[in-house]
């Protein structure tokens, strides 16, 4: 790559060339391992830099209103979905008036119905397992309005992952898989309801990751637009008894947790918040599975950033007051990658560091990053130490922006906002925020001792999490 050429994506790494497969992790054993130890089955693509790119054009996309052609609009793939309906071949799961929803306006005007209460917590697979205080938070939030669980919300264990890690990551998924996945997971929400007394279609699923959010969006489209899909995946729901009246069940919206967030926050900072917000410095970080994939689906707003970029997370820190401050990286993805984040980490570790926290750190000045993905957040936290090893140290708070919200309600840091798993330092933000990182600490350790002689406390009611 010329040294002026400043092409987003690129970080400063040179395209393999064509032969340099054998000079990868593998070469030491032949062909048995492939490209980048991937294994046998993977081979150089043979892509010109041009094809290349225009490959993975999309995450390099600055998806706003002044460049998105509003003029020839694509069909409403909602509106096809009715139709189905109506001739009786799927059954919609709704929004309903008790789900309490909240109309949003999406890149292209459309509405979108936002459900508020009687939510089915879609879990991510990479928060429960590197960064729980993402959900608890959220979980939390669901508390402190008063929401029941078992009737206002539901955090049941029976529910798998949306398997998109694998597609995206390995390449061996496909279509059908995915889709039936899909269909299952929301099956289940629209069946769960009936275990606690309450009609099918009780709850309304809330997807907490922004992967399995776009691999959702992008997997009901496909439903709707083939039928030979619809088939197929029928047979295989039909064997696995998660047909409703012999028809597959899609929801009406795809709704992301930040979603959620987005429409409460007016809630959040009015009713929750404790601790001023005002001298910290924000930036956001949105991920590309939120708004450059089925891009027509994501939240803009008028009031937030002028209506041009995705009003999530901007839109939060700002009802809380916290000064929100734009960098010039803002449109690139993170860096996470999926395949390359297994298998060419330090391509990963320097486009975060070089692409978004160095440019956060130095052109924004930022206390911290806020996100809305498990990718994002997982990249971003975990591989800022890798700097220190070339004389980057550029460090920055990583976080969703629940979990800032929480902490600016007072959430505890250790029990509910959980940074004790965060690897980027976020001692600072906490205390510059008034709260005491050494107390807090003390108190949590004091908790585990408890916790040690069976004095737990449950943020939610674990007999619910297996039916009961």
């Amino acid at each position: 790559m010329k040294p002026t050429d400043q092409n987003h994506g690129d970080a400063g790494i040179d395209p393999r060339q064509p032969d340099s497969g054998a000079q990868g992790p593998g070469a030491a054993h032949g062909s048995r391992q492939g490209v980048a130890g991937h294994g046998a089955a993977f081979r150089e693509s043979g892509l010109s830099r041009e094809e290349a790119r225009a490959a993975t054009d999309w995450v390099r996309k600055r998806v706003d209103r002044r460049t998105a052609d509003l003029g020839e609009r694509m069909e409403d793939v909602r509106d096809h979905m009715y139709e189905l309906e109506k001739e009786g071949k799927i059954l919609i799961h709704r929004i309903r008036d008790d789900h309490e929803p909240v109309t949003v306006k999406t890149l292209f005007g459309w509405d979108k119905k936002i459900p508020t209460r009687q939510l089915w917590h879609h879990k991510s697979c990479g928060q429960c397992g590197n960064i729980p205080g993402y959900p608890t938070s959220l979980l939390w939030f669901m508390n402190q309005f008063g929401y029941e669980p078992g009737r206002d919300y539901l955090d049941e264990t029976d529910q798998t992952s949306c398997t998109a890690w694998n597609y995206h990551g390995s390449g061996i998924g496909n279509v059908e898989s995915l889709a039936a996945v899909f269909l299952r997971n929301f099956h289940q929400a629209y069946v769960s309801g009936q275990r606690h007394g309450h009609d099918a279609g009780h709850f309304y699923p809330l997807v907490h990751c922004g992967t399995s959010f776009g691999n959702y969006k992008e997997i009901r489209k496909y439903l709707i637009e083939s039928p030979q899909l619809r088939e197929k995946v029928t047979k295989i729901l039909d064997k696995l008894g998660r047909l409703v009246d012999g028809k597959i069940v899609l929801p009406e919206e795809v709704v992301h947790y930040s979603e959620w967030v987005h429409v409460m926050r007016q809630r959040i900072a009015s009713e929750l918040q404790k601790i001023d917000v005002s001298h910290i410095r924000t930036t956001a970080h949105v991920a590309c599975h939120y708004y450059k994939m089925i891009h027509e689906d994501a939240i803009y707003d008028g009031d937030i950033l002028g209506g041009n970029r995705t009003a999530i997370i901007t839109s939060l820190a700002q009802a809380l007051g916290a000064q929100v401050i734009d960098y010039s990286t803002w449109y690139d993805c993170c860096g996470f990658g999926f395949r390359h984040i297994i298998s060419e980490r330090e391509f990963t570790r320097s486009f975060t560091m070089n692409r978004k926290i160095r440019v956060a750190r130095e052109e924004a000045n930022a206390d911290v990053m806020l996100a809305n993905d498990t990718g994002c957040v997982t990249t971003m936290d975990k591989n800022q130490w890798i700097g220190k090893a070339h004389q980057q140290d550029f460090q920055v708070p990583i976080m969703a922006e629940v979990q800032f919200a929480a902490l600016a309600c007072g959430a505890d840091p250790f029990k509910i906002v959980q940074l004790q798993w965060h690897a980027s330092p976020c001692e600072e933000l906490v205390e510059k925020m008034g709260i005491s990182w050494s107390q807090a600490k003390k108190n949590f350790q004091a908790y585990l001792k408890e916790v040690e002689q069976g004095n737990i406390e449950y943020l939610y009611k674990p007999e619910l999490a297996y039916g009961g």
